[in-house]
Formats: C-alpha cells, sequence, structure tokens
C-alpha cells in the first residue's frame, strides 16, 4: 500500500520527537543534564503545546486569539481540584500508598478532565465570539482570559471527606482548601513528569496534524483563506472555526493541567495577557501555520532565559535582542527557502501562502 504524503510527514514528525526524548533520556540517565534544565522539561512541553494549539487557531484556522492563557487557567485549576479529589477517594477507600501508586492514571485522567472545561469554556465563549473578525475577536479573547483570571481570584475550593465545596469571596470553606483565591493552588501533589508531558507533545501533534489533513482542515482552511468562497459552497464556516477554536482550547487545557501539577502552589496571576503573548510569540517566531516551527520556537524561548541566567540584569535585554535578530533572520526570503525545503508541515502544505519557520 502507498501512503499519503501527509502521512508520511506525520509519521516523520512523531519520530523525531520520539528520537528528541530517547535523547534526552539518554543524556539524563548519563547525567548530562543540568538540575536546572531537568526542572525545564515539563514546562517545555507545556509550551509545546500552548504553541501548537495556539498555532491551530492562528495559523491554520487565521483567527488572532489573544486569550489563549485563559484555556490553560482552566486547565489548571480545575485539573489540579479534580486531581486532589481523586486522590482524596483513593486513599479513603484504600490507603495513601495506594493512591501514590496510582499518580499516572490520576494524572492522565485529569488532563482530560481539564481538558474538557478548557474545551466547554472555549464553546462558550466561542458561540458569540466567533462571528467576529479581526480585531474585534482578539480584543474579545482578551477580555475572556482576564475574565478567568479575576474568577479565579474570587474562587475558594476545598476537599471535605471526597466531597467538592466551591464559595466566592468565603475563604472560611470547610476541609482542606485546594484553590485559595488568589494565593492560588496550595498543598497540591507535583506529580507530573517528562514522560507524560512527551506523550501529550504526541498526542497534541496526532490531533492537529490529522485536523489539518482532514476534510475538516480543508474546511478550515478554505475559511481562512476566503470567508465568502468557502460559503459560495456550502460550508458551514462558523460550525468549522468552532471546531478549531475548541480543540484549541482543549489543548490548552490539558497543557494546563500538566503545569498545575508541576509546582506546589500556582496563582492565577500566571495567566494573564503576558503569558498569551508569550505563546503568540512563540507562533509568530516559528512561522504562522508552521507546526515544527512552533515547536521549535517554544523549546528554544523556554530554555534560552535560563541560559541567559549567568548574564544577571542584562539577560532580558539580550533575550530582546535574540528575539529581533531570528525575526530579521527568518524573515528573509533565502531563509524562508531554505527552511521551507528542511521542514515538513510548513503552511505551504496545507494551504497556500505560508511561511517557514
Amino acid at each position: 500500500m502507498k501512503l499519503k504524503k501527509s502521512t508520511i510527514n506525520n509519521l516523520i514528525s512523531y519520530g523525531i520527537v520520539i528520537v528528541a526524548f530517547v535523547a534526552v533520556q539518554l543524556l539524563q540517565n548519563a547525567g548530562l543534564v543540568s538540575r536546572s534544565l531537568r526542572g525545564q522539561l515539563v514546562p517545555i512541553c507545556v509550551y509545546i503545546v500552548m504553541a501548537v494549539s495556539l498555532n491551530l487557531t492562528v495559523g491554520i484556522s487565521g483567527e488572532l486569539s489573544l486569550g489563549h492563557a485563559g484555556f490553560m487557567s482552566v486547565g489548571v485549576f480545575s485539573g489540579v481540584v479534580f486531581s486532589q479529589w481523586m486522590t482524596s477517594l483513593i486513599a479513603m477507600r484504600y490507603d495513601a500508598a495506594v493512591a501514590a501508586q496510582q499518580e499516572t492514571l490520576i494524572l492522565v485522567v485529569s488532563m482530560f478532565v481539564g481538558g474538557l472545561f478548557a474545551g466547554l469554556a472555549g464553546v462558550i465563549i466561542g458561540i458569540p465570539v466567533l462571528r467576529l473578525r479581526g480585531d474585534y475577536l482578539a480584543i474579545v479573547t482578551l477580555a475572556f482570559g482576564e475574565i478567568i483570571r479575576n474568577v479565579i481570584n474570587c474562587l475558594y475550593i476545598s476537599i471535605d471527606n471526597g466531597r467538592v465545596h466551591i464559595a466566592f469571596d468565603n475563604p472560611n470553606v470547610a476541609g482542606e482548601i485546594i484553590v485559595n483565591g488568589p494565593a492560588g493552588t496550595r498543598g497540591v501533589d507535583r506529580i507530573s513528569t517528562f514522560v507524560i508531558g512527551f506523550a501529550l507533545v504526541l498526542f497534541t501533534l496526532f490531533v492537529v496534524l490529522n485536523l489539518i489533513n482532514s476534510r475538516s482542515g480543508r474546511a478550515i482552511m478554505a475559511c481562512r483563506d476566503s470567508r465568502i468562497a468557502a460559503e459560495s459552497v456550502g460550508i458551514n464556516v462558523t460550525k468549522y472555526r468552532m471546531m478549531a477554536f475548541v480543540t484549541s482550547a482543549f489543548l490548552a487545557g490539558m497543557a494546563g493541567v500538566l503545569y498545575g501539577l508541576n509546582m506546589t502552589s500556582v496563582q492565577s496571576s500566571r495567566f494573564n495577557f503576558d503569558t498569551s503573548i508569550l505563546v503568540l510569540v512563540f507562533v509568530v517566531l516559528g512561522g504562522i501555520g508552521n507546526i515544527w516551527g512552533s515547536i521549535i520556537a517554544a523549546t528554544l524561548l523556554t530554555v534560552l532565559p535560563e541560559m541567559l541566567r549567568e548574564f544577571s540584569d542584562y539577560r532580558m535585554l539580550v533575550y530582546a535582542v535574540v528575539l529581533i535578530l531570528v525575526m530579521l533572520v527568518t524573515n528573509s526570503p533565502m531563509m524562508r527557502a531554505f527552511f521551507g525545503r528542511i521542514l515538513p508541515h510548513r503552511r505551504g502544505d496545507a494551504g497556500k501562502g505560508g511561511e517557514a519557520a
């Protein structure tokens, strides 16, 4: 059987990610990975998923969203609460040792729950918002992210004998407090691992790449290229824009759970406008619509601040200069042609007018 070109490219992408994972594992076993870099492995996976999922909205669907951090925060807090609740139920029925042995299962289930809540938030915001275009959509998604952050600041959630108690502006809830208003989560079990992060990256690539190469993906790109032409041939523009938007939100929610369960405490202030812009920088720097560009940009820009730590007060200045230089280089026609030949899944493979990283 002959494989389609898109299928071969997908398999190459999965293979490259697997090889990168094996290489990192071997380096860790050999003691060649520093402690600071080991601490960055899970955040790298998180930001790769965030960048690829946002690229689905910005690059493939052609809609500018500035509220991606809001979906991440929904995933963080819903996933953390669910994981702590599930742990408490297992500990009540069996004991704490059994609950500790089920950490991987708890993490995986919590990630899907966080993704479902974020996807539901995507549906709620998408129904009125996706009828807007251009700057109006960007402003409304930005407002959504700020609304979510302020709602979480007023939220107090506790677990008492397997029951979840939720209150607004009332810190005197019964049981062990999991979400403590502006103070964020506390007492969270750190169960996120690089292996699960790698699995999430593969899952994200599988979902996004197969969606792009499917009939629905072609409809999404048709809506992006010409809304009027898409409507003239009977394509439901709102439906397919919603499909891309909700899928992006779902993946961002899963990444949020991985992020939240990698720390003992997370505040909602972490998921402000700056975080949404940071993820958008990954997408723009890697190339709009370029999935591999998003992966590379997210990895490099997550590690770069730690690599520049020795520059102390000047490291963010150097970081900004590096960003400017990279943008100048990647906008060179010669460099775009070079990367277009060596990188799979550039936008040109999915639709016309693509950019290479």
